[in-house]
């Protein structure tokens, strides 16, 4: 019992004795060091509204065709990414053979999205779907959208397996 007390006595003279020294290297605590940051800053850009400019689906490798029809992108700052395109009839019946159906002339997508920076992808998380399956259409949600920006342009590529456009969709940013 003596020598349990000494011995403790003894850790705990060496530990109060210890100096205390400053770290070399701060934490990692900020946004960025977490990792965390660089998308943060890529969903902070696309926070907002978007209006179309321009629009395309390749029902074929290299065949263009664009689509007539107004447009609007939201991303809200939950990565939720909404958007909704009205295209007229003739319009409507080109995208049906292509493979895109619309409701009543409209094109809707939402859902919640992880932003990729390193890859510049958009993915869509589907609420009760798994991520992958297969796909149908140019514009199946379970594409990623590639993104690229130029000025306040955003410009959104649906690929095929192959890496060819399946679709090119070019946004304004609405002040």
């Amino acid at each position: 019992m003596r020598l349990a007390r000494t011995l403790l006595l003894g850790v705990a003279i060496v530990t109060v004795g210890c100096a205390h020294s400053p770290r070399q290297r701060p934490l990692g605590t900020s946004k960025i060091e977490t990792g965390e940051g660089t998308d943060r800053q890529a969903r902070n850009f696309l926070e907002g509204n978007w209006a179309l400019q321009s629009f395309e689906i390749y029902p074929t490798v290299g065949q263009a065709v664009p689509v007539k029809g107004t447009g609007q992108l939201t991303y809200d700052d939950f990565a939720n990414l909404t958007v909704v395109i009205r295209v007229d009839e003739s319009t409507s019946a080109m995208l049906a053979k292509a493979g895109v159906p619309t409701q009543r002339g409209v094109l809707a997508t939402t859902g919640r999205t992880a932003v990729d920076m390193q890859n510049k992808k958009l993915t869509y998380f589907i609420e009760g779907q798994p991520p992958l399956g297969a796909p149908s259409g140019p514009l199946a949600l379970n594409r990623p959208r590639y993104w690229q920006v130029d000025g306040d342009v955003l410009t959104l590529t649906t690929k095929d397996a192959d890496g060819n456009p399946m679709s090119v969709a070019k946004w304004k940013k609405v002040p």
